[in-house]
């Protein structure tokens, strides 16, 4: 009979042992999805009506997906070449603001896909991953991605498309961003002079749309 109950008591300190460690494994991941997306991680929670448990499964299900992701690297052509590119549909935004947005939100979905990131195409996918491993800029993005399909007015469109300009520079870059450090680095959506490009400075341009 002794044995039976020093056998009970041994089960029931495993299982508290097991719940208490469970509990505290949750609470370590969403401390650390938390520091891992910043700004990213109370949107997810925003959108899951403030259910943080499945934010947090979301979150993690990014992270298993495209953490093991390996960025590669651009040419210095090719490097020119983007740079060159973002340099025009930025002095097309005062012209046509609807047309740049629309050829920025290709732009960066084309620099995303050459970085190694999923295919444009598939939006959500690629932003998935592209929040794993720039946590600090994908906001502009999917404001900029928002605008691109016509849902933004004028001042809404030069807002995202000076947002976006960090992830923009973020992919550019010579060496790959760091994921750990994404939520605190500072959005680069200025000049080489630390100045917003003078087509998007403009509080309103021309051909507005709202």
């Amino acid at each position: 009979m002794l044995t039976i109950v020093i056998i009970a008591v041994i089960v029931i300190a495993a299982v508290v042992l097991f719940l208490v460690g469970r509990g505290r494994i949750r609470a370590g991941g969403g401390r650390g999805l938390k520091h891992r997306f910043g700004p990213e991680y109370d949107r997810a929670v925003a959108d899951h009506d403030g259910d943080t448990k499945a934010a947090e499964q979301e979150l993690g299900e990014r992270v298993t997906q495209h953490g093991s992701l390996d960025e590669q690297p651009l040419s210095p052509e090719a490097r020119a070449q983007y740079r060159a590119q973002w340099a025009d549909v930025q002095e097309q935004f005062v012209e046509s603001p609807q047309k740049a947005v629309t050829e920025a939100d290709a732009l960066l979905a084309g620099l995303a896909r050459d970085r190694g990131f999923p295919d444009g195409e598939q939006f959500e996918e690629q932003f998935a991953a592209l929040s794993v491993h720039h946590p600090a800029h994908v906001h502009g993005y999917r404001s900029m991605h928002t605008a691109a399909r016509g849902q933004s007015g004028t001042e809404e469109m030069r807002e995202a498309m000076v947002e976006a300009r960090s992830l923009f520079e973020a992919l550019v870059a010579e060496q790959p961003a760091d994921p750990d450090q994404g939520s605190s680095q500072t959005p680069q959506s200025r000049d080489g002079n630390g100045h917003v490009p003078w087509a998007l400075n403009r509080p309103h341009a021309k051909g507005n749309n709202t």
